[in-house]
């Protein structure tokens, strides 16, 4: 019996990483989900990263302490209020203060070091770089630049075992994601991608990530399960 390949999937709780966990479960893959306590204002997306991991069937769900309040820097994990209500010009027009320093960059190194312990060749992120919001490190230059690393500065990547950063959502609208997931059977009622939600985990409706779901249930033709906060 052939022996499943091993991934690590990062997970926020999101629409974006929980459609990827579905996809690299479809492949056949023996799931590694890697979420991170960092300090961020909506910490509830810990508690959808929890749900996801259980319903998906991880072999392992790992949530990792980085306090990036220390360095601060964003409206996620500053004192700097997050954006609301924005239309789609407003978004690309910066790199929103939603951007957290270095954030993709820190996880997907400790998502290698992961991957060298439990022997896995694939490392799946849900970045995108079409309905995204101006995040330097959601592009495809950036994911080819840290996949190239990762071979150069592992014991796995040396002796020739390639590590890949995998990101199947990386040309994808969001609408073309919801209907890969909803095909994949992704209960997207379990995901969080609010920026700012309530204490009991609803999402605000107005941010800049709300936004964009909203949009893309509504493009895809998908019910939007999503407990928004009342108006």
């Amino acid at each position: 019996m052939e022996t499943p390949r091993k991934a690590i999937v990062l997970s926020s709780g999101g629409l974006d990483s929980t459609t990827v966990m579905a996809i690299a479960k479809s492949e056949g893959y023996d799931i590694y989900s890697l979420s991170f306590s960092y300090g961020q204002r909506h910490s509830a997306e810990l508690d959808a990263a929890n749900r996801v991991a259980d319903t998906i069937g991880v072999k392992k769900h790992l949530v990792i302490n980085v306090d990036m309040r220390l360095i601060g820097g964003s409206a996620l994990t500053d004192d700097i209020a997050v954006p609301k209500d924005r239309n789609e010009s407003d978004m690309a027009g910066e790199i929103p203060v939603t951007y957290v320093p270095a954030r993709n960059t820190i996880f997907l190194s400790y998502a290698l070091g992961w991957a060298e312990v439990v022997g896995a060749s694939d490392i799946f992120i849900g970045v995108n770089a079409v309905d995204y919001s101006g995040y330097p490190d959601c592009r495809p230059e950036f994911i080819a630049a840290f996949e190239a690393l990762a071979n150069l500065a592992t014991k796995a990547g040396v002796e020739g075992h390639k590590i890949r950063i995998r990101s199947p959502l990386i040309h994808l609208t969001k609408a073309e994601i919801i209907r890969k997931g909803t095909k994949l059977g992704v209960d997207y009622s379990l995901t969080l991608s609010c920026y700012d939600p309530s204490p009991e985990g609803k999402a605000c409706g107005r941010c800049d990530s709300c936004l964009l779901r909203k949009k893309g249930f509504l493009a895809a033709g998908v019910d939007d399960p999503t407990a928004y906060m009342a108006s």
